[in-house]
């Protein structure tokens, strides 16, 4: 068990709620200099030191070991990428970018949208994501409540939550979109 990244964690956990070691130590019922020996990953903390932690932490103790990192998992390779198709799957395709992308807190999604086709007949809306677009070949428009917006190669569009949207191809041509999606702040 690599004891650093769980002292990281910690650590990343006590600065978030904002409290020094000393506070931590308070309402944790645990010595100051134990929680600075697992911060700094030079102590082994037994089950109920880490059942204290989760506790003045408010937080499930098993988050405590999910930051051991598989670095192998950070990379994305094209051959090995997720599809994603939608309904309309002879216009639309998604490729997942997003290397990790069940513990990613960010999704990378590349679109290829057919000639004459659009992302939807409606509109999508996201209540809980921000997304960037960035066209990376072709030409396209956007509709965003119902305006619509012409688009070139290297133009990007930000949609905040909640905003109606869909991606039209009027060309002759396929376009490629790049997507950044992130939770959204609130």
């Amino acid at each position: 068990m690599n004891y650093t990244c769980i002292g990281q964690t910690v650590l990343n956990y006590r600065k978030k709620k904002g409290l020094t070691i000393r506070e931590f130590a308070v309402s944790s019922g645990i010595s100051t200099s134990l929680i600075s020996q697992i911060e700094r990953g030079q102590a082994n903390p037994s089950l109920s030191v880490l059942e204290l932690i989760a506790k003045a932490l408010n937080v499930p103790l098993y988050t405590l070991f999910i930051n051991e990192i598989d670095t192998t998992a950070l990379i994305s390779r094209k051959k090995d990428r997720t599809s994603v198709y939608r309904k309309n799957n002879d216009h639309i395709v998604y490729d997942v970018l997003t290397p990790d992308f069940m513990k990613a807190h960010i999704e990378l999604l590349m679109m290829d949208l057919n000639a004459h086709a659009s992302t939807t007949e409606s509109y999508y809306t996201h209540t809980d994501k921000e997304e960037i677009a960035v066209v990376m070949k072709g030409e396209t428009y956007i509709e965003l409540c119902g305006q619509e917006y012409f688009l070139t190669e290297g133009d990007v569009v930000r949609i905040p939550p909640n905003v109606k949207h869909r991606f039209i191809n009027k060309s002759d041509f396929p376009n490629n979109i790049l997507f950044v999606l992130t939770p959204s702040l609130y």
